[in-house]
């Protein structure tokens, strides 16, 4: 028999670092959601992707309210998330760090809006702004989704505070 963990009862002086340790055992794909705002483009890696509903469709995602890109997606009607697949980690890593031009030489097609949809990614999820929730150090973006494409690719994963990739839980051939 397994011994259960002892979690403590009283509150401790909260550990901002070891609370993102801790939110890092939860594995998340990794997102690229892009916007345009009349001759601003802007496009950011996030691992904050998740679905809301099914009736109407609508996705979330959230920014740093401190992001250089935040003016864009905020004034922007439309914003669009690709969903990065495992051979994705340079893209992720581009649109992860701050730069003049995070598009150059990137194949790409526009989309809603003039959203950037990027070749080769796992998912693309195209959205209208539907609304935005202020939610402590970041904003949270909800989007309906108008239309969406999946493609037969593994997506890149993000866990621990490193890439990784889906691989089939070997339970699944002894049809558990």
């Amino acid at each position: 028999m397994s011994q259960m963990s002892t979690y403590p009862q009283e509150p401790a002086e909260f550990d901002t670092r070891k609370f993102r340790q801790t939110l890092g055992h939860f594995a998340t794909g990794v997102t690229i959601i892009t916007a345009r705002s009349g001759d601003r483009l802007a496009g950011v890696t996030a691992n904050s992707f998740n679905s809301v509903s099914l009736d109407p469709p609508l996705i979330l995602w959230s920014i740093n309210k401190t992001s250089r890109s935040f003016p864009v997606f905020r004034d922007a009607s439309h914003f669009a998330v690709n969903v990065l697949a495992s051979d994705q980690i340079q893209l992720s890593n581009r649109f992860a760090r701050s730069s003049d031009d995070k598009f150059a030489g990137v194949a790409a097609v526009e989309g809603l809006g003039g959203c950037k949809l990027f070749e080769g990614v796992s998912a693309t999820f195209q959205c209208e702004h539907h609304s935005m929730v202020d939610a402590g150090d970041h904003w949270i973006f909800l989007g309906k989704v108008v239309t969406f494409q999946a493609e037969n690719r593994a997506p890149l994963l993000y866990h621990q505070g490193s890439y990784s990739m889906v691989t089939p839980h070997p339970d699944l051939a002894l049809g558990v």
